[in-house]
C-alpha cells in the first residue's frame, strides 16, 4: 500500500502541476485533433473515399503514431529534465519517497494524458461518422503498451541525453520526427518505396499503427495482430527496464552533486 499510496500522489502532483500550467494540456489537445483533421482530408482525397471513412483510417495513426508520441515521450523527457534543472529530485531524496513510486508515478501520469488523448480521438472521429471496431480491451492493451514505450524512451532520453530544458526539443526532433514518418503516422507505409518499407519493420511506431489499425479499421483480433502486438510487448518491457536503469543511474549521480 505505501508504494501506491506514494505512486498515486507523485501521479497527482504532476496533473495537478500540468493543469495549473495548462498550456502542455491545452497543446496536447489540439495537436491531435489538428492532425487527425488533416490526415482525414488527405486520406479523402488521395484514396477517394468517404470522409467517414477517412477518419476511421486516420485515427489510429494520428493516435498512437503522434499524439502518444508528444505526450508519453516528450511529456516524460520535459517532466525529468525540467525536476533535475529545478533541483526537485535533490529535495525528494530528502523524503521518504521511493524510487519506484516516482517513476511509476511519472508512468501513471502520462498514462492518464494519454487515456484521455485517446478518447478525445475517437470522439472526434466517431462525431465525424468513422465506425470504430474491435475489442474494447484490445483498443486498451495496444494504446497501454504505447504509453509505456514512450515513457520508457523518455526515461532513458531524459535521464541519459538531456541536460537542459532546450535540449528536449531537439531530442524529440532529432529521435522522435524520423521515426514518426517511417512508422506511418503522417504517410500510409504502403506508398513508400520498398527500402524505405523494409526498415519499417523495425520501427515500433510502425508495430503501434498496424496493431491498433488492424484492430480498429478491419475488427481484427489480437490473434490476428500477434505479430505487432508481441513486438511492441516486447519493446515496452525492455524501454521501461531500460527507462528505470537509466532513472537509477541518474539518481546516484545526482546524490553525489
Amino acid at each position: 500500500m505505501k508504494y501506491v499510496r506514494e505512486t498515486l500522489a507523485v501521479a497527482q502532483r504532476i496533473l495537478v502541476e500540468l493543469g495549473r500550467r495548462r498550456r502542455s494540456l491545452v497543446f496536447w489537445a489540439i495537436f491531435p485533433v489538428v492532425l487527425l483533421v488533416l490526415n482525414s482530408l488527405i486520406l479523402q482525397e488521395r484514396l477517394q473515399i468517404s470522409l467517414a471513412d477517412a477518419y476511421t483510417q486516420a485515427a489510429p495513426a494520428t493516435l498512437v503514431g503522434a499524439a502518444l508520441f508528444f505526450s508519453g515521450l516528450g511529456g516524460s523527457v520535459a517532466t525529468v529534465v525540467s525536476e533535475r534543472e529545478q533541483q526537485t529530485l535533490k529535495r525528494l531524496f530528502l523524503s521518504p519517497l521511493s524510487g519506484v513510486s516516482y517513476f511509476l508515478g511519472i508512468c501513471l501520469a502520462y498514462g492518464v494524458i494519454g487515456l484521455v488523448q485517446a478518447g478525445l480521438v475517437y470522439a472526434i472521429a466517431l462525431f465525424q461518422g468513422a465506425t470504430l471496431n474491435g475489442n474494447p480491451l484490445a483498443n486498451l492493451l495496444i494504446v497501454g503498451l504505447s504509453i509505456a514505450a514512450y515513457v520508457g524512451v523518455g526515461f532513458v532520453l531524459g535521464t541519459q541525453l538531456a541536460r537542459r530544458t532546450e535540449d528536449v526539443n531537439a531530442l524529440i526532433a532529432a529521435f522522435g520526427i524520423p521515426l514518426m514518418i517511417l512508422g506511418g503516422t503522417f504517410l500510409p507505409t504502403a506508398f513508400f518505396p520498398d527500402s524505405l518499407a523494409r526498415l519499417t519493420r523495425f520501427n515500433p511506431i510502425y508495430h503501434m499503427i498496424e496493431a491498433l489499425a488492424g484492430v480498429v479499421v478491419q475488427g481484427d483480433t489480437l490473434n490476428d495482430v500477434g505479430n505487432h502486438v508481441r513486438f511492441l510487448a516486447i519493446f515496452a518491457v525492455a524501454m521501461v527496464v531500460a527507462g528505470w536503469l537509466s532513472y537509477r543511474r541518474m539518481v546516484r549521480v545526482e546524490r553525489q552533486l
